[in-house]
């Protein structure tokens, strides 16, 4: 639809100029009936200009040459011509702008020589001046709107490429949430479970134990409870009432508590620490939660009288965690060690360098290892 009526457009505006050019003629005593129809054949081109701009100019020289040859005045047929040239530079590539250009040329060249009348060379030299300005305005807009093409393009990548960067990072974030999130759930709900197991078994026989268990129970309910409000609070920061209050991850200097905690719950551990000193924040975190994964892993796996080991020793440029248990478990239970914790430790280590080996252990049990590299100083 847009192309017929630019169509339309340029046929109404070929027709008014080969009108005024024939008039013009009239008035000035040149209105032959061969003169006008050279004039209406020099400007019914222009009405094809946007779809054969080039094959337009050419068919526009031959009928402007003859006005040359007769010694007529082109008139307003001369205004086609520049019309023509100017929609060749604007719409066309280099080579074809520049084969107009030589038409045009050769085509005005021609019919000066073919004339009768003489010309003063400044007169054919500011024609010529007046073609390749026009010539040279058509290239000017044509390589501006390829700019700004250019432009609009490099902006809709750009924006392409941001909205991939925002979904990838809201992927992560929630990849990151649901660590975090499993981290807390399993490790609080396995010393829970353990715990209440054995309320129930001494309930009868030993009250007094039995509420201790469920005292354990409640407190370790209660740090679940505050450990997801910190995770949960990320995604309410935009609240109305301010940023929510979140208290400090929890790191290295908390593993004492941690075991601590899992010993009540009836895993014996021993904890050794050499040489840990302030790491950075990210991967204090992901080394605190490989250790609290790798414990509730033995205390739900390992078995009966099992005990388990953490070691964590601080090198110079690296930082070594190891979670090892002697345990016994079932073959059914040996096989579920690899769940969803152990993916989300190996998202961890990944992302900060490390390297981590988990499996069964050559004497019998289960470990975890791990080693992350720091920095220089």
């Amino acid at each position: 639809m847009r192309t017929d009526r630019a169509l339309l457009r340029d046929s109404l505006f070929a027709a008014a100029l080969a009108a005024a050019s024939v008039a013009l003629s009239a008035a000035g005593g040149h209105g032959g009936p061969g003169e006008a129809a050279l004039l209406v054949l020099a400007c019914a081109p222009v009405a094809a200009r946007r779809r054969r701009p080039l094959a337009a100019l050419c068919l526009a020289q031959l009928p402007i040459v003859l006005l040359g040859a007769l010694d007529s005045d082109p008139g307003l047929a001369g205004l086609a011509g520049l019309i023509l040239l100017y929609t060749v530079a604007a719409h066309r590539g280099l080579a074809i702008a520049l084969a107009g250009l030589s038409v045009a040329t050769i085509g005005y060249f021609t019919s000066a020589s073919l004339s009768a009348s003489s010309m003063m060379w400044t007169s054919h030299a500011l024609t010529t001046l007046v073609g390749v300005a026009v010539w040279g305005t058509g290239r000017s807009v044509r390589l501006r709107r390829a700019y700004l093409e250019e432009l609009k393009d490099r902006a809709a990548r750009l924006e392409r490429a941001r909205d991939a960067d925002t979904r990838a990072a809201r992927a992560e974030e929630r990849s990151r949430i649901a660590r975090e999130l499993h981290d807390v759930v399993a490790h609080h709900v396995s010393v829970m479970t353990v715990q209440a197991a054995a309320a129930r078994k001494v309930l009868t026989a030993n009250p007094d134990l039995a509420g201790e268990a469920l005292t354990a129970i409640e407190e370790t309910g209660r740090m679940a409870m505050n450990e997801m409000r910190n995770i949960v609070g990320v995604l309410r920061t935009d609240s109305p009432s301010g940023p929510p209050e979140r208290g400090p991850q929890p790191g290295l200097r908390d593993l004492p508590a941690l075991v601590d905690q899992m010993r009540e719950a009836g895993l014996p551990i021993e904890l050794e620490v050499e040489g840990a000193s302030a790491v950075p924040a990210g991967l204090d975190l992901a080394a605190y939660r490989l250790v609290q994964e790798g414990l509730t892993n033995s205390l739900r796996h390992a078995g009966p009288g099992a005990r388990a080991r953490v070691s964590v020793r601080q090198a110079p440029r690296e930082l070594t965690l190891l979670v090892e248990d002697d345990g016994k478990g079932s073959s059914a239970e040996q096989a579920d060690r690899t769940g969803h914790g152990l993916v989300g430790i190996r998202e961890r280590v990944a992302l900060y360098g490390g390297i981590l080996r988990v499996g069964p252990r050559s004497g019998g049990g289960f470990e975890v290892r791990a080693t992350f590299p720091l920095k220089d100083g």
